[in-house]
């Protein structure tokens, strides 16, 4: 059975172990690239990152991207929202629908 996980710094994402979530703590100063790596190729299906950790890591995050698994999903972290999350929403709309429905001004 698929799992899902959670990555980011721990004030951000400690929370979702109460919901049963795989929680993988990451701090800034920590390299990252090994958990990052071991998370997306186990028996995840859904993997949020911290939106701050997807900045940081774009080019890993970006070669599951055209994968079907797992589903890497920004989320905003304990220390703000970037827009990233809403902004690949967006694109994924569009490329889905043809147009932007969701955001036209």
């Amino acid at each position: 059975m698929y799992r899902i996980a959670v990555i980011g710094d721990r004030d951000s994402i400690y929370g979702f172990a109460a919901l049963g979530l795989d929680v993988v703590f990451v701090e800034p100063e920590e390299d990252a690239l090994s958990k990052i790596r071991k998370v997306c190729t186990g028996k995840y299906a859904v993997v949020y990152v911290t939106e701050a950790l997807a900045l940081a890591y774009e080019k890993e995050f970006a070669r599951y991207a055209s994968s079907a698994l797992p589903a890497v999903i920004p989320i905003p972290g304990a220390y703000g929202n970037t827009g990233m999350g809403m902004t690949n929403v967006r694109r994924s709309v569009e490329k889905a629908v043809g147009s932007d429905i969701l955001f036209n001004d």
